[in-house]
């Protein structure tokens, strides 16, 4: 089963209408959803309306943009943001200092999806991919056993070998707290070949493939008859109602 998300819904107007473009033509089949941004507020009016399903898209490192998110809020994610962006070393390294900023972030956020959506988000993801740092997933805010995104999947000589021996251990941990899809890729690059061997792995595992509609190469792929052609492929289905994932 191939499951096409696409990322960044309600960061801007300009993203959330061609998320919403590719969605109703059938080239996306969900999205992931940014609050306390400047169309979060639309977007969730929309997603409501068009039946499409918005998981969390959980965001510690850009800056919020919309007038809701209140001094407290702002001061806390400053701090987790700082950390982030500073090294990218911060990630895989627990920072006790910041426990509370980070818990606070992640429940402000839970919090407002709640009000936006009228209820909890079923999976969770994150901006930038920062939702696998180590002070969100040792974090008792991330409700258990909730669809959690995965690190990506590559294949062996595509990363070196440390790097795929962190990745594997991380995945273990999300196996043994959250369900996550078998494989995750990102539609970029974009390459007839690649699309192809991901589509056919889809017909005997569940695929988590990541796109960013409001970029302009993507967005004009996704809309394109190549891409239209590959999702005709019978083995290609929504993951709506779906309940394979693990």
């Amino acid at each position: 089963m191939l499951i096409v998300n696409a990322d960044d819904w309600g960061a801007t107007r300009e993203t959330t209408d061609q998320i919403l473009t590719c969605y109703r033509q059938g080239r996306v089949h969900s999205a992931s959803a940014m609050v306390f941004m400047e169309d979060s507020e639309r977007a969730a009016e929309l997603a409501l309306s068009s039946h499409l399903d918005a998981g969390l898209h959980l965001n510690v490192t850009e800056e919020f943009t919309a007038r809701n998110a209140g001094v407290n809020l702002n001061t806390h994610h400053h701090r987790v943001a700082s950390y982030l962006n500073s090294r990218r070393l911060n990630q895989v390294v627990y920072n006790p200092f910041l426990r509370t900023a980070f818990e606070y972030v992640i429940k402000a956020q839970l919090d407002e999806y709640l009000r936006l959506y009228g209820g909890q988000p079923t999976r969770i993801d994150g901006h930038r991919h920062y939702h696998l740092c180590m002070n969100i997933l040792a974090s008792s805010a991330l409700p258990k056993k909730i669809q959690l995104r995965r690190n990506f999947t590559f294949a062996p000589g595509e990363k070196d070998l440390l790097n795929r021996f962190y990745r594997y251990l991380i995945d273990g941990w999300l196996c043994s707290r959250f369900r996550h899809t078998d494989y995750f890729f990102s539609l970029v690059p974009i390459e007839k070949h690649r699309i192809k061997r991901l589509i056919s792995l889809s017909k005997s595992a569940d695929v988590e493939l990541m796109t960013h509609p409001g970029k302009k190469q993507e967005y004009q792929y996704l809309l394109s008859r190549e891409w239209r052609e590959a999702l005709q492929d019978d083995a290609v289905k929504s993951h709506m109602g779906s309940n394979r994932v693990q």
